[in-house]
């Protein structure tokens, strides 16, 4: 069903720049205030391929310089083009919240593109126009799959592992370390006896986009345009297909953690006033606890009742609820339950509305308590992460979840692995 290939990548010359200067996160997660810093780290810093250094150029930015800047870069010998082609496998070794050291391995691969309705790339949450919009002017220009998106399959059983784990320690060509901590290595996968397995493994399954929606969306929409302009299909067109990075969605390293919201103005109930919007769920208030001590709090209190309709809520007053309802969720996604019953019934926002900022949704438990104690938000409501169960039986029934579903870590960087449409035989 999922069809993989092995390519030609471009990638950095690790003799003539250091990866650990020219890799960037994804460009949807640097804030605006963060761009300059990693233009100035290194002037071969492939945020060149992905942002203005100013936000406000972004709107009438065409991203020419992309393509002249990559065709620079190669005549120069900064990038190059492997001789023949390879799957990429990448191990990202990270501290998880809890202080364990985990590491994640996946691997870079050609992606053949499937529209949504054929339920082989299957996504998780609605996109919005405005950033398909930029992105596909940066296609156009640069001609060339400049960022990964980033899909989970499922193999419960770690079948491909052991492969993936031994190539990275017998055929390592790269190594970095960003900013967070989290330490890359890279190593090309080239025997064909090897590539066949992953090729095989796949093809028997659909795969989620964990993150790039947005980029996905975007490709099919380029070769829709490209189809229609060359009035029929070209099968082996290098735009049929994009740059994915595939991680097995349960294996030890693969890290999914929970989205909160804070609600930015509406008031928040008093502890009686959510019995009354919330009959059947208990509330139990908790000690107060200082920013430090709030994922302690999580972990001691919500933690356990993970499976159950639960959350916290925290008030910049310090009055902090557990709120849950004793039953099992079966097939409910706590993520919709508190978008219905609890941002709309309780908090009276609409999807529109939430849609349109009256809502935050930090990536950690800490970063929401801030908010509020800071005065960004009235309320802090704390979730549990997700499960892979959770997100491949919702894709696999079609279901879209609400936005910040779902916050997979770590994010893939751009700058291990490029592929050129404009090579002869599309990046293979």
């Amino acid at each position: 069903m999922t069809v993989v290939r092995p390519f030609r990548a471009i990638r950095f010359d690790t003799a003539r720049v250091d990866l650990s200067n020219v890799i960037v996160p994804p460009y949807d997660v640097i804030a605006a205030d963060e761009r300059a810093s990693f233009f100035e780290r290194d002037p071969h810093n492939a945020i060149r391929f992905e942002l203005t250094r100013d936000v406000a150029d972004e709107a009438e930015a065409d991203y020419a310089w992309i393509r002249e800047t990559f065709d620079d870069w190669r005549s120069s010998g900064v990038l190059v083009r492997e001789e023949s082609p390879a799957y990429y496998v990448m191990g990202q070794r990270y501290t998880s919240p809890s202080g364990e050291i985990l590491e994640r391995i996946g691997f870079f691969a050609e992606l053949g593109l499937e529209e949504y309705a054929a339920r082989i790339v299957r996504p998780h949450e609605r996109t919005l126009a405005g950033p398909k919009a930029d992105r596909l002017k940066l296609l156009r220009s640069a001609e060339a799959n400049l960022s990964s998106v980033f899909l989970l399959y499922e193999d419960r059983a770690d079948e491909l592992g052991e492969l993936l784990a031994r190539t990275l320690e017998k055929d390592e060509i790269g190594s970095a370390r960003d900013g967070g901590g989290v330490e890359y290595r890279l190593a090309r996968l080239t025997e064909s006896a090897e590539i066949e397995r992953l090729r095989a493994f796949l093809v028997d399954r659909p795969s989620v986009i964990a993150d790039g929606h947005h980029r996905y969306e975007t490709t099919l929409e380029y070769r829709r345009q490209q189809i229609a302009a060359r009035e029929g299909r070209t099968i082996d067109a290098p735009w049929q297909s994009t740059l994915a990075y595939f991680a097995n969605a349960y294996a030890p390293g693969s890290l999914l953690l929970p989205i909160h919201r804070v609600v930015r103005t509406a008031p928040s109930p008093s502890e009686e006033g959510w019995r009354e919007k919330l009959p059947g769920w208990t509330v139990r208030a908790l000690a107060s606890v200082s920013l430090d001590r709030v994922e302690a709090l999580l972990a001691d209190e919500l933690e356990p009742l993970a499976g159950q309709p639960a959350f916290v809520a925290e008030t910049a007053d310090g009055t902090t609820l557990l709120i849950h309802r004793p039953e099992p969720l079966k097939d409910e996604l706590m993520v919709r339950i508190i978008e219905a019953e609890v941002l709309g019934a309780v908090f009276g926002l609409s999807a529109d509305s939430i849609r349109s900022g009256a809502v935050g949704f930090p990536k950690s438990a800490r970063r929401a308590g801030q908010e509020v104690r800071e005065g960004e938000g009235t309320v802090a409501l704390y979730l549990n992460p997700m499960t892979p169960d959770d997100v491949f039986r919702a894709t696999a029934e079609g279901e879209v979840m609400p936005q910040k579903s779902t916050f997979f870590y770590p994010k893939i960087p751009t700058g291990m692995v490029f592929r050129d449409h404009r090579d002869g035989d599309g990046g293979r």
